[in-house]
């Protein structure tokens, strides 16, 4: 299906690259929040037609922007879904921020310029070329995956330590690292805007008003198809804690079908709200495990919680850049008994949290997306410039 549905599109793109490149921005979108950050500052930079393909899962709603033409990029849009490939062949600039398989048999033009804007600010678990399971992968699979990163011209980090997991990743060299910081970052540093935010939030949940907030957001694990059970055992934690917090809950929907919610005054489920990083803003404490929400929670120097239950078998099945232990910035447990005296007794060490974010958020510091529009569009300005001479 995948041979077929690959051959089906690289038939389609190449026909699309017989017509001329125009010049417009596609922004492939699967998270999307880097996305939309990029295309505000396009647009405050005067660019004219930037075109977002909305692919499946997108959770991010562009719909209210009357100067982004929005295509959903999956074949059950069959006409939108041409027209996503019409444009992907004949655009100059095109930014992703996900790993895409289309892009193996994607064979742009001269002079067009793919940008991976990574949905994720750093890397605590392996991936791409370093994902232990690419091990058990076919040997068509494995060129597929290659073929896909040898598209991205250029890759945007937030940090050296970032630099360093793409190359090793993407099978990158130094020169196609975009040191500009991760544009959805941006928004942390605009104080206006995110006590308007907190504003909103506050009185779309008004349960939180004068309590302490934690978030749970728990990575998705492969198996919780099919044992689809919530490790965060919410009645205890609520007889431990009390009425002086909430807990947000952002859950995949497996699990959240699975869930009997008894304290509607204590849990709250926010796993449908669109923009993850608002929620950080009003939540006082963080509870993950292998996810990318700590590189940005650690922006807001708040405490976190690394509830890593089955740390062993995720660490053999996923692999891990670093120690672990050793390098997450806050305590880890492996039972709701632990999370509970841990915030009760408020044991955190807040400069182990900056250390994390000043290592992580090395090059974001509020103007991200600026820097990356400026050297992008700068630098099609000078080729276009050597090509007329």
């Amino acid at each position: 299906m995948i041979s077929s549905y690959l051959f089906f599109f690289r038939m389609l793109f190449n026909f699309f690259k017989l017509f001329p490149l125009k010049e417009k921005t596609i922004m492939v979108a699967s998270f999307g929040d880097n996305i939309a950050t990029v295309a505000d500052e396009l647009k405050r930079s005067g660019q004219e037609q930037i075109i977002v393909l909305k692919a499946e899962g997108c959770k991010r709603d562009f719909a209210d922007d009357s100067q982004v033409l929005i295509k959903h990029f999956r074949p059950s849009h069959l006409l939108q879904f041409l027209q996503s490939i019409y444009h992907l062949a004949t655009s100059k600039v095109i930014f992703v921020d996900n790993y895409f398989g289309f892009l193996s048999v994607t064979d742009f033009k001269a002079g067009v310029s793919c940008i991976q804007l990574w949905h994720a600010a750093g890397a605590i678990k392996q991936f791409g070329l370093k994902d232990p399971s690419i091990e058990t992968r076919s040997n068509r699979a494995k060129q597929r995956f290659q073929e896909v990163y040898r598209r991205f011209h250029y890759v945007v980090v937030g940090s050296e330590k970032m630099a360093g997991i793409f190359r090793k990743s993407f099978g990158l060299n130094n020169e196609q690292i975009l040191r500009t910081g991760v544009p959805r970052t941006d928004f942390f540093f605009d104080k206006s805007h995110t006590k308007q935010i907190e504003q909103e939030i506050k009185q779309r949940f008004p349960v939180i008003a004068g309590k302490q907030v934690i978030l749970y957001a728990p990575t998705f694990r492969d198996n919780q198809l099919h044992s689809a059970d919530i490790a965060l055992d919410i009645e205890q934690l609520y007889k431990s804690l009390g009425d002086e917090y909430v807990l947000f809950l952002r859950l995949h929907p497996a699990i959240r079908a699975n869930l009997d919610n008894k304290y509607n005054d204590f849990v709250v489920d926010v796993t449908d709200y669109e923009n993850i990083n608002h929620l950080l803003l009003v939540s006082d404490y963080l509870i993950t495990d292998y996810s990318s929400i700590p590189f940005e929670f650690a922006l807001l120097e708040k405490p976190m919680i690394f509830f890593s239950y089955d740390l062993a078998e995720y660490q053999t099945a996923r692999g891990f850049w670093e120690d672990y232990k050793q390098n997450i910035p806050g305590p880890v447990v492996s039972t709701t008994t632990e999370i509970s005296d841990i915030i009760k007794e408020n044991r955190f060490d807040m400069e182990k949290v900056r250390n994390f974010s000043a290592q992580w958020n090395q090059y974001s510091r509020g103007n991200s997306a600026a820097n990356l529009v400026q050297y992008l569009y700068r630098e099609e300005e000078q080729q276009q410039r050597v090509s007329e001479q």
